[in-house]
């Protein structure tokens, strides 16, 4: 990395002191390979995005790319939300719409206001998949057991596979205390994830239905640590997996996913379906997903950063 390669860390979608997650984001990434990516993922330990000249006849902004510290996703809903935030934050944007150019696709952004922290960022999600599990009994009992709870912690909805840009797996809990509790086997998640053919398990609670608020934890299927903060995809996703079982409505009502309380970094993440024009009584046709956005660490390479 050279002097001009500053990283920044910020954390997204923090609901208190201590809370969101953090995302260490390169805002001229220009140059860097991908090892150098990697590399800043690893020295963070959290997701990591940089933000890159879109490609040409691409009809978009900017491309942005998203690491790990095990591997390149090709979506970062949080690191997302970030980088354009820190975009708003050094004038570099010229309007309040955007179009980015991500390894799963196209992402749409929007500028829909002002927080005392900066702008407030929403980005796009496509419409959500929803699948039933393959082997539904054995992936059942896999799952309790990764988690380590019995059937009777499940609350009586499905186990489903749910995806907007990645697939994560959706399990309903009885409650936010079960949630709490969790003590996951780690070990068994990934080849677990593997076969049912996952990203990562998101086992979920109802809060508060009328105010459609839930509560989640994400445990990833690969990304170098056991578990996330917050995590807009599965979110996302999620709200999709509530409206296909008639939890929220099929409207622009908020739902609020709360997340990363078991880690002390109280985090949360706003959803809104999105509707072609004068169609919002049918069924969504993708969603918007945002949240705050604080600056944690100013401008510098990290310690050991390739040069």
């Amino acid at each position: 990395m050279s002097l001009r390669h500053t990283v920044e860390l910020v954390s997204v979608f923090a609901a208190g002191p201590g809370g969101g997650n953090p995302a260490p984001i390169v805002v001229d990434a220009a140059g860097l390979s991908d090892s150098d990516m990697q590399q800043v993922a690893q020295h963070y330990g959290h997701e990591s995005g940089f933000v890159l000249p879109a490609p040409p006849d691409s009809d978009c902004d900017y491309e942005f790319r998203f690491w790990v510290p095990n591997h390149e996703m090709p979506m970062c809903g949080h690191a997302t939300v970030g980088a354009v935030w820190l975009l708003h934050r050094h004038g570099r944007l010229q309007r309040d719409r955007l179009t980015v150019q991500t390894r799963s696709g196209r992402v749409g952004v929007r500028i829909t206001g002002a927080t005392p922290e900066g702008a407030a960022v929403e980005i796009s999600q496509p419409v959500g998949r929803i699948e039933a599990l393959p082997q539904a009994q054995l992936s059942r009992d896999e799952i309790l057991d990764a988690l380590g709870i019995s059937a009777a912690q499940l609350a009586p909805l499905p186990i489903q596979n749910a995806c907007t840009s990645r697939v994560k797996t959706l399990i309903p809990l009885a409650s936010p205390a079960c949630l709490d509790a969790l003590a996951p086997r780690f070990e068994k998640i990934e080849a677990l994830c593997e076969r049912i053919g996952s990203t990562g398990l998101y086992p979920y609670a109802t809060l508060d239905a009328g105010r459609q608020i839930f509560d989640a934890r994400q445990f990833p299927r690969a990304s170098g640590y056991p578990e996330d903060a917050a995590t807009g995809i599965a979110a996302s996703a999620l709200s999709f997996g509530l409206l296909a079982n008639g939890m929220v409505e099929a409207s622009t009502r908020t739902i609020t996913i709360r997340q990363g309380r078991a880690m002390q970094r109280p985090s949360q993440i706003s959803v809104r379906f999105s509707f072609e024009a004068g169609a919002e009584s049918g069924r969504p046709d993708g969603c918007w997903l945002g949240g705050p956005v604080r600056l944690e660490a100013h401008s510098g390479e990290p310690s050991g950063a390739p040069s």
